[in-house]
């Protein structure tokens, strides 16, 4: 795809970036004392419209819509909208795990649904019911029919989870191939590797089977499924001691300081890490890259903003915010 169809999109995303929340503004949240001080806050930003009587007790719905609205206007901008996909898929794949749990428990988890711009509510519950779509991607449905073969077999409901998150690494690296943008493959190359080894130790950690770890481990990635498989059912400091010795290894080293593997900190560094692979878009004029680093920052901004409501809430000191809080914007 020509990289010249993006001169009209990207100074759309530009003008979008100026909407973002800068680190400044996130730290005079962070030091708000009350409601009414990070409300005032907000107020001149595009989260003014959502600061209504209700939105304390209910800004999930708030932050979710925002989304949404972000992710239809850049879908229908976009020369080809598998370029939003490819960053939105991360909510598909989370809706069908959560659509396909309700289905087979009875329950109504719709309230879990996150928005993708693409695909809706009703759309996947069709699909998760019959294994049939007019609209979803081949791959996708090949998903949603294994998890259907495996559910009359066992009704282990952890097997929804391994077979969609594996199925979305592969959607990952299949859609990158096909859309053709070298910078776009390279990061969602790295997005399954740092999966991958995030995931292979968590594997050791919990003293998972080899059979188990071969099923969650994804082959899309540069490092190969078999070498991680060396180390199935041995010690996670193993693995540990191979991520050190390859390319991730200063990248991850500061989740393995102490004794104890940082997980939380391991997943703070794969989303700050893939922020910063987006860096080189703030100044590339033409390409896909401003609309996916742009994608990415909303993505991240939202988060961030979730965990300071929610951390206030709950109480969290300053230190303890800003400890979680994820790369912004140009930083």
């Amino acid at each position: 795809m020509a990289k010249e169809l993006y001169h009209q999109l990207n100074p759309l995303i530009r003008l979008k970036e100026t909407e973002l929340l800068t680190p400044e503004v996130f730290q005079q949240l962070i030091d708000a004392t009350d409601f009414k001080k990070i409300v005032a806050i907000l107020t001149p930003t595009v989260y003014g419209q959502y600061l209504t009587a209700d939105f304390q007790q209910d800004f999930e719905k708030s932050l979710n819509q925002e989304l949404l609205t972000t992710f239809e206007e850049l879908e229908k901008a976009a020369p080809d909208a598998n370029l939003v996909w490819v960053y939105t898929m991360r909510y598909t794949f989370h809706n069908l795990k959560v659509l396909t749990k309700a289905y087979y428990v009875g329950e109504d988890y719709d309230y879990l649904y996150l928005p993708d711009g693409l695909y809706g509510m009703d759309e996947l519950k069709h699909a998760v019911e019959t294994g049939k779509s007019a609209t979803l991607p081949e791959g996708v449905l090949k998903s949603i029919q294994e998890v259907k073969e495996g559910m009359e077999e066992s009704r282990i409901l952890q097997g929804i989870d391994v077979i969609y998150d594996r199925s979305f690494l592969t959607e990952q690296r299949r859609l990158g191939e096909a859309l053709g943008y070298p910078e776009l493959l390279e990061e969602i190359i790295a997005f399954i590797d740092l999966t991958n080894l995030i995931t292979a130790l968590r594997c050791l950690q919990q003293h998972r089977s080899q059979a188990f770890m071969s099923t969650v481990l994804s082959s899309s990635g540069s490092i190969e499924k078999e070498v991680l498989m060396r180390f199935a059912e041995s010690d996670p400091q193993h693995l540990v001691a191979f991520i050190r010795n390859s390319s991730y290894g200063d990248l991850l080293a500061p989740a393995f300081e102490s004794e104890e593997i940082n997980y939380g900190k391991l997943d703070l560094i794969k989303d700050n890490y893939l922020t910063q692979m987006f860096a080189s878009a703030q100044t590339t004029a033409f390409g896909p890259l401003p609309l996916l680093a742009f994608l990415n920052a909303k993505d991240i901004e939202i988060k961030n903003l979730r965990l300071i409501l929610v951390g206030k809430r709950a109480g969290f000191s300053k230190s303890q915010l800003q400890e979680r809080m994820r790369m912004t914007y140009g930083v």
